[in-house]
């Protein structure tokens, strides 16, 4: 099978990146060491190439209207343009088909950025949904053809000042951008560029959209004034360490989003209705999604692995690994609804039962630990 390769491909290979096939992308694990590019995003920079990741553009008159009904998170809390949300999108036994960040551009466009490998089957989700609601908008992905848009994530305490470095033109309008906002700068040297202060380290920054044909210019220009290429091993260990969910790992199309501690995205208080609404209401919470770490030698967590509650219920792990921050065994758990932060529970590893400590997440935020 031939890998799909992002337009930031050829960069990845100069700098001699480990490469490896990443849900059927040519994607970059480290340039060298993972450590490193983790303590650079929370010290310093540090970027990623989230190119893989898809743009879809929903336009229309009836865009709005349709989102409504399309997610479940509300997009009506969305007045303001720039204003991004996260959501989760569900199908009708209320499982996540995926989650996403959803961001208003204005009352006839919306934009839209999900997961890499479950894009297509986003997008004919959505084109489904357009046919069957007679909606009649227009939801063009924007990955491939349709004008491709790169995307590079800057991400750390320095990651906004390195970048305006590189993208004067971006900093007055994004200086006072608050969090999970965006704008767009149609004037800059590497073309129109979307400036989103979001990411998935746990750290501030941005994740940047430019033309596809100006992310290699873009990234050797970041490179220029000490941002980091990071790769897939530095981001997954700062995502569980800020305690965010990837999905089909931490839960997929046949887990409740409730289940998987995405309740705060779940917009059931309003009478709006969406796909998926009534089957979260007829089910309701079944599981709790907690942290756990580990305090006894003798492993690492990871996915899979039973935990023990005292009560002698049974959850499982979805994501795990060694902190470089905490220097500590972490995980994501999926545990029963008794078990209460501060508990010990215990993990099974390799037939040993090895305890483990129940704490609220995230782990680790704006390069604090915060779980101990």
């Amino acid at each position: 099978m031939t890998l799909k390769a992002t337009p930031l491909n050829s960069a990845h290979r100069a700098a001699n990146a480990k490469m490896v096939d990443f849900g059927g992308w040519d994607m970059p694990v480290n340039y060298g060491s993972q450590i490193e590019e983790h303590n650079a995003v929370r010290s310093d920079a540090g970027m990623f190439d989230v190119s893989h990741m898809c743009v879809v553009d929903v336009k229309g008159a009836n865009v709005r209207t349709f989102l409504r009904g399309l997610l479940a998170n509300n997009v009506d809390k969305l007045q303001v343009p720039g204003k991004a949300l996260y959501s989760c999108m569900l199908n009708p036994e209320g499982g996540v088909i995926d989650d996403l960040i959803v961001y208003f551009l204005s009352e006839e466009w919306f934009r839209i950025v999900v997961n890499a490998g479950t894009a297509e089957k986003d997008v004919a989700w959505m084109n489904q949904q357009n046919t069957a609601t007679s909606s009649g908008v227009t939801i063009t992905p924007r990955r491939d053809g349709n004008d491709p848009i790169a995307l590079i994530a800057v991400q750390g305490p320095n990651a906004r000042a390195k970048v305006w470095q590189v993208l004067p033109t971006t900093q007055a309008p994004s200086e006072n951008l608050k969090p999970f906002n965006a704008v767009i700068v149609p004037d800059t040297a590497f073309g129109e560029a979307m400036i989103a202060r979001t990411g998935y380290t746990g750290e501030d920054g941005f994740e940047i959209g430019v033309p596809a044909s100006q992310a290699e210019a873009l990234w050797n220009a970041f490179v220029a004034v000490g941002i980091k290429p990071a790769g897939l091993g530095a981001r997954d260990t700062l995502r569980l360490e800020a305690g965010m969910n990837l999905y089909g790992q931490d839960m997929d199309d046949s887990v409740n989003p409730l289940d998987a501690g995405l309740a705060w995205t779940i917009d059931l208080v309003s009478e709006r209705d969406f796909i998926g609404k009534a089957a979260l209401q007829a089910k309701g919470q079944g599981a709790q999604f907690v942290g756990l770490i580990l305090r006894e030698k003798g492993g690492i967590l990871r996915a899979h692995q039973k935990v023990v509650a005292a009560s002698g219920l049974e959850g499982e792990i979805t994501s795990g690994t060694f902190s470089p921050s905490m220097q500590q065994a972490i995980a994501l758990a999926r545990v029963p609804m008794d078990v209460a932060i501060g508990d010990t529970v215990h993990v099974i590893i390799r037939d040993k039962r090895l305890a483990a400590s129940v704490v609220k997440l995230p782990f680790v935020r704006n390069g604090k630990v915060l779980a101990a």
